[in-house]
Order: structure tokens, then C-alpha cells, then sequence
């Protein structure tokens, strides 16, 4: 995105020199390419954004990728519906959008599936809940605390860190009773979860479970792992969902290491976290990675059909249809496995609805979508920790989850999480989700001191008397 000089390019081959070759710097440069790519097409493909606010706000303030800014040019192709990354102009990415399945790095391949017109009437999966029959409009709050809830959580200083809210949904006993957006986003776009998918794997997961194709105690039935002698065969569908596989895909968002590398440098991702040895006896330690995710992913794709179409009939027809989700797009690899670590976009209102299946133990309008005492499981702390299975948690000892109920969150809340403040929180004693979506870069947690504030005073405002009885 800028220019670069000689000297500028020469200081960064010493640089490289003297990192060496263990560190791949090539590895980090072409994660930023294909992140820069994918996000950035997902964005004005999916999401209508303009592709400068979104380069401003999301990529170039990530770290690692701040260093790199000064040579990374991005270039948007509207008629063939790509976008194409290069650092200095060599390490080039490219990401394509594809009808129904949002976009695709492509890594040199061609683009397998593509949904037609004509699939989708296939993957149609019922009635809509209540939630659905809303005002097409922005619902805008009745009563002074809750506007002055979202007053304080749009509010933004004069200078970074930003808080950079773009959407927040509030949903009590089945009803929106406000919500807000930032200029630019609406009712209907579809915003990235980022790591919040994590937890629409779990729900696809528990539909599997519910009708008996899979059970959580089974080995993972992943083809590499058939072996008994091999350590990796005692790794269960319960140790992937609660990142206790002891799997060596380490994710430490730095350019370098495994999750990253699965993420935006491998055309099968399922491929690559399944190939890695292991660091912990299954079972024994809690290591939260992206490619525990990647690997339930495949066994959904493998369960379903095996076709990245076949998994978005199961989905659209089994859990999107039913709740009422009409501007979600879920994305997948090179070879049809959903990301379902990071890459799946919905509106707010429809991050809404999936928070309230989870608030609703599971059903929509009393029809079971996930097994019965599904939500305990998935809450349920593992190993002390703040995380359950696919939704991170208040219902632990662990030092966080104390921290968050002692000043605001309940201790029966958990709460679907993604990079950048994306969150959805299910509140069972107070009936209530609330949504919040963001671009909080820089705010420690990603803003997590403010999503507490916002939910302590739409509590308040909850147990306040209306304003007409003050």
C-alpha cells in the first residue's frame, strides 16, 4: 500500500538474513498476503464494505502486519470477483468469491463446488422462529438506560486505541429490544465471526451427535489415526471440541507458527493439523488452536457427504433455515472443508439468533436441534479453564472467568468469542443475548472491559422501572 525505497528494500534482506532461516520470514510474508486477500474480499464481496476502511481498520494495525504495510499493495477486481495481495511484488495471494461460499484463497488451484440457483431451494430447512418476524428497521430502544447503553458502547476517543463498533443487538425473552449500527453496516450485512465460528462448529457438531452419526467419547475418525499403535488414535471428538487434543498446531497469531501456516498457506487445512505429531498426552492439557477446529470441520464435510455443497445443505437446512439465519455465508478451503476456525459471516440479527438457540437449551420454538443437556456440555469448564466446548465460559474457577463475574458478567453466562471484539453473549438467568461486533485492534481483550460495562448496564436497565414510572 506505499512505496518503498532501495535502502528500505536492502534493510529488509539483512533483517531477513539475520532472523535466519529456521523463522521462514517468507512463511510470515505470504500469511500477510493471504490474510490481506481473504479478509479483504470476503469484506467487499460478502459484506458490501469499502475496501480502504477495512485495510485501515483490520489489516494494517494487526501485528506483524504494521511492519509490512509500507509494501503491501492489495488490488480489487470486480468483474472477476477477486482480490490479489503482493508484498514488494513478489509473494502475491489471491483470493476469489464463489456464489454462496463467500471467497476462497486459491493458492494456484481452481476453485472446487460452487452453489447455483438451483441448490439452494434443496437446502431449505423449515419455518423461521419468532425472532425472524422483526421490523425490517432499525429497532430503535424505548427506555433512556438502554440508549444511553449504546451511547457508551459506540463512543469513541479522539485518538487510538479505538473501540471501532460496528453493531450490537440486544435480544431479551425473544424479542430485540435495541440495536445499533456504525455508518456503513444495516440489519442485513453479514459481518466476520472470525473465531466465533468455532462455535457454529459446535452446534453442526451436536446436530450430528442429535441424530446419531457421531458420539463426543468416539476416537476421531480421521483416516491418518486408524492405527492403534499411533498415539494420535486416542484423541476423541470431545478432546478436539475442547482443545485438549495435544495436537502441536500451536496458534500464536504470529506469521510463524503451525495455525497460521494452516490457515493461509495450505489448500486442505483438515490435511495439514492432522499431519502434526503431538506435545501432550490427549486428554492432558488445554491448548486452544484453530486446528482442533479444522479437523471437527472435516469430519462434518466427511459425515454430511463429503462436498463443501453437501455441507452447506446440512447447514442451511439443519440449523440456519430453522433459526431464521438469512445473511449468513459460511467459506471453505481449497478442497470444500468449511474454516471453521475463523471464516464464517452473518448479520448481527442473525448472530443474535444463534445465540439464542444456545439461550434456549438448544431448540426453536420447541423443536430439539441440539441434543438435550448439549449447552451444559458445551459449558461446561475444561480442566479449570475458561473454555467449555466451542463456547468460552463463566462456569469455571479459572482466574478470567472470575475476574468477568466479579464486576459484571453472570456466572451462568458464556459467550461465543472471535478476534476483534466479535462477540455473542447468552445470558440464561437474565434470558438475554447480546451481540456485539467490532474492529477493537488495539483495546486489551479486544475490548472486553467494555462488552462487561455494556452487559452490566443493559442488565441495569433491565431491573430499572420503566421510564414512564420514574
Amino acid at each position: 500500500m506505499g512505496k518503498f525505497s532501495m535502502t528500505a528494500l536492502c534493510g529488509v534482506a539483512a533483517a531477513t538474513l539475520a532472523i535466519g532461516v529456521a523463522l521462514r520470514p517468507d512463511q510470515a510474508i505470504r500469511t500477510a498476503t493471504g490474510l490481506t486477500s481473504h479478509t479483504l474480499c470476503s469484506a467487499v464481496f460478502v459484506s458490501g464494505l469499502d475496501p480502504e476502511e477495512v485495510y485501515v481498520e483490520v489489516i494494517r494495525p494487526t501485528p506483524g502486519l504494521r511492519q509490512l504495510d509500507w509494501a503491501l499493495h492489495y488490488t480489487i477486481d470486480k468483474a472477476h470477483r477477486k482480490v490479489t495481495t503482493t508484498w514488494v511484488g513478489a509473494f502475491e495471494s489471491e483470493a476469489v468469491f464463489r456464489s454462496g461460499m463467500g471467497c476462497l484463497l486459491t493458492h494456484g488451484v481452481q476453485a472446487v463446488d460452487e452453489m447455483r440457483p438451483s441448490d439452494h431451494a434443496a437446502c431449505e430447512g423449515g419455518i423461521a422462529p419468532a425472532l425472524e418476524r422483526v421490523s425490517p428497521g432499525v429497532v430503535e430502544p424505548t427506555d433512556t438506560k438502554l440508549r444511553a447503553a449504546l451511547d457508551q458502547i459506540f463512543a469513541e476517543r479522539s485518538q487510538p486505541p479505538y473501540r471501532a463498533t460496528k453493531a450490537v443487538v440486544i435480544v431479551h425473552k425473544g424479542r430485540i429490544i435495541a440495536e445499533r449500527y456504525a455508518p456503513g453496516y444495516g440489519v442485513d450485512t453479514p459481518m466476520l465471526g472470525w473465531s466465533m465460528t468455532k462455535s457454529v462448529i459446535n452446534a453442526l457438531i451436536g446436530i450430528l451427535v442429535h441424530e446419531g452419526r457421531l458420539t463426543v467419547e468416539q476416537p476421531a475418525p480421521v483416516p491418518e489415526w486408524r492405527d492403534r499403535n499411533d498415539p494420535r488414535h486416542a484423541i476423541t471428538i470431545d478432546h478436539l471440541m475442547r482443545m485438549t487434543s495435544g495436537l502441536a498446531v500451536e496458534e500464536t497469531d504470529s506469521g510463524f507458527d503451525p495455525a497460521t501456516h494452516m490457515l493461509y498457506l495450505e489448500n486442505d487445512m483438515a490435511a495439514f493439523a492432522q499431519g502434526v505429531g503431538l506435545n501432550a498426552p490427549p486428554g492432558s492439557r488445554w491448548q486452544y488452536t484453530s486446528g482442533n477446529t479444522l479437523i471437527l470441520s472435516r469430519i462434518i464435510r466427511d459425515a454430511v457427504g463429503g462436498h463443501a455443497s453437501d455441507v452447506l445443505c446440512f447447514a442451511r437446512r439443519e440449523l440456519f433455515e430453522p433459526l431464521g439465519m438469512r445473511n449468513v455465508t459460511l467459506e471453505f478451503d481449497a478442497v470444500g472443508t468449511p474454516i471453521g476456525a475463523t471464516y464464517m459471516l452473518a448479520s448481527a440479527r442473525d448472530w443474535a439468533r444463534f445465540g439464542m438457540l444456545y439461550l434456549e437449551d438448544g431448540t426453536v420454538d420447541g423443536r430439539r436441534i441440539l441434543p438435550e443437556g448439549w449447552v451444559r456440555y458445551s459449558t461446561t469448564s475444561t480442566l479449570g479453564k475458561r473454555y467449555g466446548a466451542g463456547w468460552w465460559t463463566n462456569r469455571g474457577a479459572g482466574g478470567a472467568a472470575t475476574h468477568r463475574v466479579r464486576p459484571d458478567l453472570p456466572a451462568d453466562s458464556f459467550f461465543a468469542s472471535g478476534a476483534l471484539g466479535q462477540r455473542v453473549v447468552v445470558i440464561p438467568s437474565e434470558k438475554l443475548v447480546i451481540v456485539r461486533l467490532g474492529v477493537a485492534q488495539d483495546r486489551p481483550g479486544f475490548d472486553m472491559e467494555g462488552l462487561m460495562l455494556l452487559v452490566a448496564d443493559v442488565i441495569t436497565a433491565l431491573h430499572s422501572p420503566p421510564d414512564d414510572l420514574r
